[in-house]
């Protein structure tokens, strides 16, 4: 159960980390498309294209390794005061009663749009755009695998500071 837990945890950490270096880029590419806009009056569609690409990337495949670091917003009325075993029980049945069914909706509606996106190989409807709209539509079952991933990675965290595992009850202590 924790190598199953270590192993998505891994997994997230890696994709996010790696992912996360898209923000550099959208702030160089941000700038570039400014000045060469504003102050050499040039454009391009597919770099405007290619900045929203990166940032629905970056946002898509990284909401899990936000969630494994905590770093989403909570309405936490109880959950900030709670001691550890609360703390594990909430996230143990948000994550099989709310996140993982919703994961599991998103895949399922997405995917036929998807599928479809691939079957034509959508291209951006600009002539200059990016040829590969079915690439940014990919993100979505994407996003949807891997929150999917990371709610079994909580639950199996909880279902373990539940039977007592000390490492897992000081994380919840922690804030984690």
């Amino acid at each position: 159960m924790r190598s199953l837990a270590a192993a998505i945890d891994g997994l997230n950490e890696y994709i996010g980390r790696r992912v996360a270096w898209l923000t550099l880029f959208i702030v160089l590419l941000q700038f570039i498309v400014v000045v060469g806009r504003y102050v050499f009056g040039i454009g391009y569609i597919w770099a405007q294209e290619a900045i929203i690409y990166m940032f629905g990337f970056l946002f898509m495949l990284t909401a899990a390794y936000t969630l494994k670091h905590d770093g989403h917003v909570r309405v936490d009325i109880f959950y900030r005061e709670a001691g550890p075993r609360t703390k594990a029980w909430i996230n143990l049945v948000g994550s099989l009663v709310f996140l993982i069914p919703v994961c599991v909706l998103i895949f399922w509606v997405a995917y036929p749009y998807v599928m479809q996106s691939w079957a034509i190989l959508e291209r951006s409807q600009e002539a200059s755009g990016i040829p590969a709209r079915y690439l940014q539509k990919t993100a979505i079952l994407v996003f949807a695998v891997l929150m999917a991933l990371q709610g079994l990675s909580m639950a199996l965290h909880s279902i373990l500071a539940l039977q007592g595992d000390e490492t897992e009850l000081e994380t919840l202590r922690a804030g984690g």
